[in-house]
C-alpha cells in the first residue's frame, strides 16, 4: 500500500511514518518545516519527503492519505484530498487501526513529562526483555529513534490531549484504547483550542472511559484536576504514588539523582529498590516512579524495573548538554510552560549547586503566543541567576513586563546572532539552558561553535 503523510515532519506523524514503512508500506509525505532530528529519521528509514503542500505530490493517487492536526481547511493538499475523495483519515485513527489493535497498549497522558514517563516505560521494557513498540514525542536515547513496531504484546503511546484533525477535533488520545493509563499531572494548556481547564479534563474523562476494567490506572497523589476526572467515573484500578499511598518515595540526593521507591503488598510484605541515575529534578523522579509502576503492571518486578531505569540515558531536548566549551555547558530544554521551566530549573540549580546558570527561554508554544501565562512567567524562573526572553517575531504581547515583574536579573533579545556573540563571552564555570518547543534558529549549535572561536579550543 502507498501511504502519503501530509504533515509528516511533526514528531507524531513522522514517528507515524516509520511505524508504516516498517509495516512493509510505500511511505511518502510532505511539510513545511523540514530539519532534524525527524528529517534525518525519515530519511534513514527511506522514506521520501516533498515541501510544500502542491496537489502534484498527490499524483499518481496513493492508497490512502493520513492528514496530521497541523493540517487545516485551505491547505492546497487537503483541498485536493477532498475534491478529488481519496481516502483519508487522521494519524490517531491509523495507529488504532493498523498497530494498536489488538496488543497492550500503556499510554502516558498528562499535561508534563509525556515524552520522558513514555520513554522510561519503554526502555524498562526493553531492557526486561519484552521489546516493546513504541510511539514516542521525542527521541530516546537509549533508542535513537522515536518509534518502533517491537513485538507483540506491549506498546507505548505518548498520549497527548491536543485534537485529532481538522475534522475529529476529539483528543488523539481517545484513539489509543490503552490497557495501562499513566495521568502524570493537568494543567491549563493548549489555550488555542481549549477554552478553560474543565475543557481539558472533559477530554480526560473520555479516555478514562476507555480503559477497561480489567485495566489500571497509575497517577500521583494531590493532583486536584486529575482526582476531578476520576470523580466523573472510573471503571477500572487505580493505583497512586507519594505521600499517603501504598507507594512511597525516599531522596537520597537532593538532586534526585538517587532516590528509593517503597511498595507495600496486600499481604503486608513491602519491597524496596533502588534508582541510581543522571537523571536529575524531582519532576523526573516522579516520572520515573510512574514509569516503573506502569511496567509493573505488565509483568515487571519493581527490582528489575528500578535496574532498567538506573540505566536510562534521557531523551534528547530534555535537558540535552549539546556541548561544553572550557566550562561554559549549553543546553536544549523542550520546557515551554511556566510549571516545565521552574521545574527544569529548580533540577539543575540542586545539581549544580552556587555556580551559575542562565536561561534563554522562547515563548514560541501557542498557548505562551496567545500570552495565557503571561502572569506566571516572572515567578518561574526563581532558579536561575539571569534570564533572557527571546521576543519571537510575530508574537503580539511584550515580554517587557514579564522582565520589569521578575525579581532575577532579566532582559528580551530580538536578535539570534546577537544573543550568540553575548551569551559566548560567558566566563565560566555556568550552565546556559536553552528553552524552547521549535528550533529557536539553531541557536544552540551555533552558540556551541561562538564559544569554541572565542575561546580557541574544540568544542565537546
Amino acid at each position: 500500500m502507498h501511504i502519503h503523510i501530509l504533515g509528516i515532519c511533526g514528531t507524531f506523524m513522522g514517528s507515524l511514518a516509520q511505524l508504516a514503512r516498517a509495516q512493509g508500506h510505500r511511505v511518502t509525505g510532505s511539510d513545511e518545516n523540514v530539519y532534524p532530528p525527524m528529517s534525518d529519521q525519515l530519511a534513514a528509514a527511506g522514506i521520501e519527503v516533498t515541501s510544500g503542500y502542491d496537489p502534484a505530490q498527490l499524483r499518481p493517487a496513493p492508497d490512502l492519505v493520513v492528514i496530521g492536526n497541523a493540517m487545516s481547511r485551505g491547505n492546497p493538499a487537503v483541498e485536493y484530498v477532498l475534491d478529488t475523495g481519496l481516502p483519508y483519515v487522521s494519524g490517531p485513527q491509523w495507529l488504532a487501526e493498523s498497530v494498536l489493535q489488538g496488543r497492550w497498549v500503556v499510554a502516558v497522558s498528562g499535561t508534563h513529562g509525556k515524552t520522558t514517563t513514555a520513554s522510561m516505560v519503554a526502555w524498562i521494557l526493553d531492557h526486561c526483555d519484552l521489546a516493546p513498540g513504541f510511539l514516542i514525542g521525542g527521541v530516546p536515547d537509549n533508542f535513537g529513534v522515536s518509534a518502533r513496531l517491537g513485538e507483540a504484546p506491549f506498546f507505548v503511546v505518548e498520549a497527548d490531549e491536543y485534537d485529532t484533525a481538522f475534522f475529529d477535533k476529539r483528543s488523539k488520545f481517545v484513539h489509543y484504547r490503552p490497557r495501562t493509563l499513566v495521568m502524570n499531572n493537568l494543567e491549563y494548556d493548549h489555550a488555542d483550542i481549549f477554552p478553560d481547564l474543565a475543557a481539558i479534563e472533559t477530554q480526560f474523562h473520555h479516555l478514562m472511559r476507555t480503559v477497561p476494567a480489567q485495566g489500571r490506572v497509575i497517577l500521583p497523589t494531590g493532583e486536584v484536576a486529575l482526582e476531578r476526572v476520576l470523580e466523573r467515573g472510573c471503571w477500572s484500578e487505580v493505583q497512586r504514588f507519594g505521600e499517603g499511598s501504598a507507594v512511597t518515595v525516599q531522596l537520597e540526593k537532593a538532586d534526585a539523582s538517587l532516590f528509593r521507591v517503597t511498595l507495600a503488598e496486600e499481604n503486608g510484605q513491602s519491597v524496596t529498590a533502588t534508582v541510581n541515575w543522571s537523571l536529575t529534578g524531582l519532576h523526573n523522579m516522579r516520572n520515573g516512579v510512574a514509569a516503573l509502576l506502569a511496567a509493573r503492571h505488565c509483568g515487571v518486578t519493581l527490582t528489575d524495573g528500578a535496574a532498567a531505569l538506573s540505566e536510562f540515558a534521557g531523551v534528547k531536548r530534555r535537558m540535552e548538554l549539546v556541548g561544553e566549551v572550557a566550562g561554559v555547558r549549553v543546553y536544549d530544554d523542550f520546557a515551554h510552560h511556566p510549571t516545565a521551566i521552574a521545574l527544569t530549573l529548580d533540577g539543575l540549580r540542586k545539581q549544580v549547586g552556587r555556580e551559575r546558570v542562565i536561561a534563554v527561554i522562547e515563548p514560541r508554544s501557542n498557548t505562551m503566543r496567545l500570552g495565557t501565562h503571561r502572569d506566571r512567567l516572572a515567578d518561574c524562573i526563581q532558579a536561575a541567576d539571569e534570564v533572557i526572553w527571546y521576543q519571537p517575531p510575530g508574537m503580539d504581547w511584550s515580554l517587557d513586563a514579564v522582565v520589569s515583574a521578575s525579581q532575577v536579573p532579566s532582559r528580551t533579545a530580538d536578535n539570534i546572532e546577537a544573543l550568540v556573540a553575548a551569551l559566548a563571552q560567558q566566563a565560566a564555570p555556568v550552565h546556559i539552558v536553552m528553552m524552547s518547543n521549535g528550533g529557536f534558529g539553531g541557536i544552540h549549535r551555533k552558540l556551541v561553535a561562538a564559544l569554541a572561536t572565542a575561546q580557541g579550543v574544540a568544542s565537546a
